[in-house]
C-alpha cells in the first residue's frame, strides 16, 4: 500500500508546477477516481474542505464544475473543458478559479502510467504567468494535493478489497 508517500514537486518552466505520486493501484481505477463524480467526492478536497458540487462530464469538448466548501468557513470553485481524454492514460484540461486568483485559465496535464500494478501519476499544471504559478505554491498547493492523495489511496484501497471479495 502506498501509505505515507508524498508527492514530488518540481518546477519545470518559470509557468509551470509538474506534481508526481505513486498509487498502489491499476491505472484504470486510479483514471476512475479522477473522472466519476462519486469517486472525486470522495478524494479531491484537502482537510476540513468538501467537495460539494461535482458537475464532471468527462468527454472532450464538454465541461466540468468543482465546488469545495471549508468547514471553517469559506468556499473554492474551478470550471473548465476537456480538451484530451485517453483512457485509461491522459487527461488534459483547461480550468479556471473563481475568483481569479490565478490571472487567467491554466492547463492541467494528467499522465498515468502503470508498472507491475502499480501507477505512476504526473501531473502538469502550466499558469499563465510565473506569478500565478508562485501563488498556487503560496496558497499550499503542495499539502493541498499531498492531503487528497492520502485521500485516494484510502479509495484506491477500498475498491481494491471490495473487487478482491467480488
Amino acid at each position: 500500500m502506498t501509505t505515507h508517500v508524498s508527492v514530488n514537486v518540481t518546477l519545470p518552466s518559470d509557468r509551470e508546477i509538474m506534481l508526481t505520486r505513486l498509487f498502489d493501484a491499476p491505472r484504470s481505477v486510479v483514471f476512475d477516481c479522477y473522472t466519476k463524480p462519486e469517486l472525486l467526492k470522495r478524494w479531491m478536497a484537502p482537510e476540513g474542505w468538501q467537495l460539494v458540487v461535482c458537475d464532471n462530464d468527462a468527454k472532450v469538448g464538454h465541461t466540468f464544475r468543482w465546488e469545495w466548501q471549508k468547514a471553517s468557513g469559506g468556499d473554492m470553485g474551478v470550471s473548465g473543458v476537456y480538451r484530451e481524454i485517453v483512457r485509461p492514460e491522459r487527461i488534459v484540461r483547461t480550468e479556471l478559479f473563481d475568483p481569479d486568483w490565478t490571472g487567467g485559465e491554466t492547463l492541467g496535464t494528467l499522465l498515468l502510467a502503470e508498472h507491475d500494478g502499480t501507477t505512476v501519476m504526473t501531473m502538469s499544471v502550466v499558469y499563465a504567468s510565473r506569478d500565478a504559478r508562485d501563488s498556487a505554491l503560496e496558497f499550499g498547493m503542495k499539502d493541498g494535493a499531498a492531503a487528497s492523495y492520502r485521500q485516494l489511496d484510502a479509495v484506491l484501497a477500498e475498491l481494491s478489497r471490495s473487487q478482491t471479495a467480488a
